[in-house]
């Protein structure tokens, strides 16, 4: 062999091969536009290739075929890796058989898809591994649809809430019904788990459009976040959450489980997620806020915050939950606990009163029978937080509604010390109120006079009811008087200068 005929190939710095330029240049229209003419160069030639797809693996494929004078078995194992490397060196003998080969995907064993999914992963660079990925990617699903159907119990039977596979039995053999039921539905969980989250999000994509078991698709999405998440990078976590989050976001919401959010949600809380996905997040969770536990709320507030718990989330769901139309047991549920929330995060000393006052006045007062529990947040927010002015104190008690407070807490507010330090704006009405306040206590707690003193606390509490009701008339006239004055200066300005 003449030197100049000898081509030296370095594949992606991994490996060198040294190659004849005349067999290689026959079949590659790469070389052949790379070395043109160049036989009479004195010395060895060579090419130095950065980013050949697959690496020096893949290019000995290739070579093997000019080699073997054309005569190559392109098979679903090689396949994915041969039509890249042949698009790549430009080799049309290649092409015409890996399309050939392609085309004949119907007859693949599911392993073989799978295989060939797994090598459009490792190819990721390359401008053919899409197309090949989508095309291997709608036949697994296509083998899987099609193995569910055909299975004596297919995944909704097996999995439908209404199903007796989910009720309880202590009969052994209804037992191993379950499992064996469950396991024929979820057996491709585990093979599926070798997908990127790019081509999961893809996967799932077509399930969805193959009108494939919700239920089963909120599972299988729970159970990939679940095994892929540890060993993942921090932009592998995200990835995987943000597909988790967006996926079942379009989902039946009968079939994602509250709980199981909530879980995804204290992960997403770690790590950078973008807003969209966290939006949809916090959007399903509320929309299901009746089905919360007071634990599921209390989730610890960000790490800048200096509060204990995270409560402009709450505030977020709870909102989510009354944009939409709710039955009267719903929101009462929900009022029910967010009140619970709310004796739980009052003795935070870090709590603003800005955002205690949210959270008390966030669900409609309708959906409240009793203020009892809010009487105690109020009293144990007050103890804690002893340096909040007149105002903010204000605030806070006129959330309270008199009729719906027990004989109890009314007598108990009276005696309050907390309460009764609240300044009126008028000294002549606190005089008043105070009056009526000693008068309470001096009466005697008996069958004959109950009444008597239950009336004068009604008092008491409508002469309260006048002093709010007066200051706010007077912060309302002062508001409008200096409207009036700045609208005066305004016109006097505005008014045209006479011509001199």
């Amino acid at each position: 062999m003449e030197a100049c005929s000898v081509l030296e190939v370095d594949i992606n710095g991994e490996e060198t091969v040294f190659l004849n330029k005349q067999i290689i240049c026959k079949y590659s229209g790469t070389f052949r536009k790379l070395l043109g003419k160049s036989t009479s160069s004195n010395g060895n030639l060579k090419v130095i290739f950065n980013d050949f797809p697959g690496g020096a693996g893949t290019f000995e494929l290739v070579s093997r075929f000019c080699y073997n004078n054309g005569h190559f078995t392109v098979m679903p194992s090689n396949v994915v890796f041969l039509h890249c490397a042949a698009t790549f060196m430009e080799v049309p003998k290649v092409l015409q058989k890996t399309k050939k080969c392609m085309e004949e995907i119907r007859y693949w064993a599911w392993p073989e898809v799978l295989l060939g999914l797994k090598q459009c992963q490792e190819l990721e660079t390359s401008p053919e591994a899409d197309p090949l990925a989508s095309i291997l990617m709608d036949a697994l699903v296509e083998k899987l649809c099609l193995a569910i159907e055909t299975s004596p119990s297919s995944a909704a039977s097996a999995c439908s809430p209404d199903s007796s596979l989910f009720r309880f039995s202590c009969d052994s053999k209804s037992t191993e019904s379950f499992k064996n039921s469950s396991a024929r539905s979820t057996w491709w969980f585990d093979e599926v788990l070798v997908l990127s989250p790019r081509l999961a999000e893809m996967f799932l994509k077509l399930m969805i459009s193959r009108k494939f078991d919700n239920l089963i698709i909120s599972r299988f999405l729970f159970y990939y976040q679940k095994v892929k998440f540890c060993p993942a990078s921090s932009n592998e976590k995200r990835k995987i959450l943000e597909t988790a989050i967006d996926t079942l976001y379009v989902l039946d919401r009968s079939c994602v489980p509250c709980k199981s959010l909530f879980g995804v949600l204290r992960l997403a809380l770690g790590l950078n997620i973008n807003k969209g996905s966290m939006n949809k997040l916090e959007l399903m969770i509320g929309h299901q806020l009746d089905q919360v536990t007071l634990d599921n709320l209390l989730v610890p507030s960000p790490l800048k915050s200096s509060h204990l718990y995270y409560v402009n989330l709450v505030l977020r769901l709870t909102k989510a939950f009354l944009d939409e139309a709710r039955r009267g047991s719903q929101l009462k549920k929900v009022a029910s606990l967010i009140d619970q929330y709310i004796a739980e995060v009052a003795p935070d000393p870090c709590l603003k009163s800005s955002k205690f006052l949210s959270l008390l006045t966030l669900i409609p007062d309708s959906a409240r029978e009793s203020h009892e529990d809010i009487y105690r947040a109020i009293d144990m927010y007050l103890e804690a937080h002893a340096g909040l002015n007149n105002g903010e104190k204000l605030s806070l008690v006129r959330t309270l509604s008199y009729e719906k407070l027990s004989i109890e807490s009314r007598a108990h507010m009276s005696r309050n010390t907390k309460f009764q330090e609240i300044e009126t704006p008028d000294e002549q009405q606190q005089q008043q109120q105070k009056q009526l306040i000693l008068h309470v206590e001096k009466v005697e707690i008996s069958g004959e006079n109950e009444k008597l003193k239950e009336h004068i606390e009604g008092i008491q509490w409508r002469v309260m009811e006048l002093e709010r009701a007066c200051l706010k008339m007077q912060n309302q006239m002062e508001v409008i008087k200096k409207r009036s004055k700045s609208t005066s200066r305004g016109s006097n300005r505005s008014l045209p200068k006479l011509c001199s």
